[in-house]
């Protein structure tokens, strides 16, 4: 759903709201604020990229299939974020090699393809703000596949279970979703979570993970370094 434009959102960019020039208040008056329900696929591996996409709230899942038909959560687009995926496609003119979804409701600003690519030669505040936005992301993107390939599986666990409890020690999560965020097997994930239950520091329901003893969980992931 497309609504009216109010520069209001560029509250949740404070890097473009002192930006001026003609390129930047053209793309200004193109860029379309946009409204998406949750579960929505914006795209798929093999799709052309036709336009840049700036959440302001929600959160879309960006992931991986890989070649034993696991999903893997490469990482999120949230508040305040836009996609690196969408990013590189756009200044490489490429096509997509993952999916994103939306996993909640997700209001983001939406720039088309061709207004990108003239404001990211015609405006330097915004070509900074792009490449400046992008290295951080990637930066996080090498985080997550140094974890995913050197990282110990149980203790990339425990530490995922304290985050996602942090505020709420009752985790709604199946296995599955949990070994797609971690990048592994359900039956690795179901195998650690059984270990993690006989030591008492969770307790398993179906599609409930309680954390009991999230300070053995973080001493263990803390030894473990």
């Amino acid at each position: 759903m497309v609504e009216g434009l109010a520069n209001h959102w560029l509250t949740h960019f404070p890097e473009l709201q002192a930006l001026q020039g003609p390129a930047w208040q053209d793309t200004l008056l193109q860029t379309k604020l946009v409204t998406i329900p949750a579960g929505v696929t914006l795209y798929r591996s093999g799709d052309a990229c036709e336009s840049f996409v700036m959440v302001l709230r929600g959160s879309i899942r960006v992931q991986i299939i890989s070649e034993s038909g696991n999903e893997v959560v490469l990482y999120r687009v949230e508040d305040g974020q836009s996609c690196i995926l969408t990013t590189t496609c756009l200044v490489a003119q490429d096509q997509y090699h993952a999916e994103g979804i939306t996993e909640t409701e997700v209001t983001a600003v939406v720039i088309p393809a061709s207004v990108f690519q003239n404001a990211i030669t015609q405006s330097e505040g915004f070509r900074t703000f792009v490449f400046s936005s992008y290295g951080q992301r990637l930066t996080d993107l090498f985080m997550l596949i140094d974890a995913i390939t050197f990282g110990r599986m149980d203790i990339r666990l425990a530490n995922t279970l304290l985050t996602m409890g942090e505020k709420n020690r009752e985790i709604h999560i199946t296995h599955y979703d949990l070994a797609r965020e971690l990048g592994t097997a359900r039956e690795v994930v179901s195998r650690l979570l059984k270990d993690f239950e006989r030591k008492h520091w969770v307790q398993l329901r179906r599609g409930v993970i309680t954390v009991n003893d999230p300070t053995a969980l973080s001493s263990f992931a803390n030894k473990s370094h």
